[in-house]
């Protein structure tokens, strides 16, 4: 099925024009004819997942002009981050390669391109189960992941390390020299931060020394990325660590 869409891909028209801009997103590809009844029910449910605004969906229907911009799930968001609608002949040929009478059949992708479900027609158990696996992929979706180390104990006035790593996703960039660290600890302790980006890691480091004590610091993290559409976005985190110097 994934040979099949690819191979044909640039011979379809297309509702809307551009560059398929799906990055960071659930991929729906959905098969329909304009003649079928469980296509106009389940045309409800392909614009709530694209209400999400995780989901993007290409939507192939079988039948002319006026059938797609029936059946068109992107419709009045012009495509952008949305989706887009393919028809004519082109589709026809891959609705006979497919098997698929009339639809709604469908493959879902995760962010990262892998096939999770496939559809092969309007039955509501069916229908359901699609979505839930659309909804689960959704909730699996995160522009950055974070992860803390440092040790729970250490000498005095020996220098301590603590280290915050954040791991941005695949689909975005940091934005160079955004980074800013800020760093709350007691006065009894002496403390230098430093952060360095290389490439989707965002990596801040904090060392401390100080005579005995039980002692908690903090540090929050803000930083810039680019979306895949070249949008800015704002990202940010922080950690806080426990220790004893003893």
């Amino acid at each position: 099925m994934q040979d099949t869409f690819i191979g044909s891909m640039m011979t379809h028209l297309w509702i809307y024009d551009g560059e398929l801009d799906a990055a960071g997103k659930v991929l729906v590809l959905w098969f329909c004819s304009g003649k079928a009844k469980p296509c106009s029910d389940d045309l409800a449910r392909i614009i709530n997942l694209r209400d999400t605004n995780h989901v993007y969906i290409v939507a192939f229907i079988n039948g002319m002009e006026r059938d797609a911009k029936k059946l068109d799930p992107i419709r009045e968001s012009e495509g952008v981050g949305r989706g887009t609608v393919a028809y004519g002949p082109a589709v026809a040929k891959i609705f006979k390669e497919m098997g698929i009478t009339t639809g709604p059949a469908a493959i879902v992708a995760d962010v990262n391109g892998a096939v999770k479900a496939v559809t092969t027609s309007g039955d509501l158990n069916e229908l359901d189960a699609r979505d839930a696996v659309v909804n689960a992929l959704i909730g699996q979706i995160h522009e950055y992941t974070s992860t803390k180390k440092g040790p729970a104990t250490a000498k005095p006035n020996e220098k301590i390390p603590f280290a915050f790593e954040v791991q941005l996703a695949s689909w975005l960039h940091f934005k160079a020299d955004s980074a800013t660290l800020a760093l709350t600890a007691p006065k009894q302790l002496k403390c230098d931060k430093a952060t360095k980006i290389d490439g989707q890691t965002l990596a801040a480091s904090v060392t401390c020394s100080g005579p005995k004590g039980s002692y908690q610091v903090q540090a929050k993290i803000q930083f810039g990325y680019k979306t895949p559409t070249g949008a800015d976005g704002l990202g940010e985190d922080g950690a806080t660590w426990s220790f004893e110097i003893k």
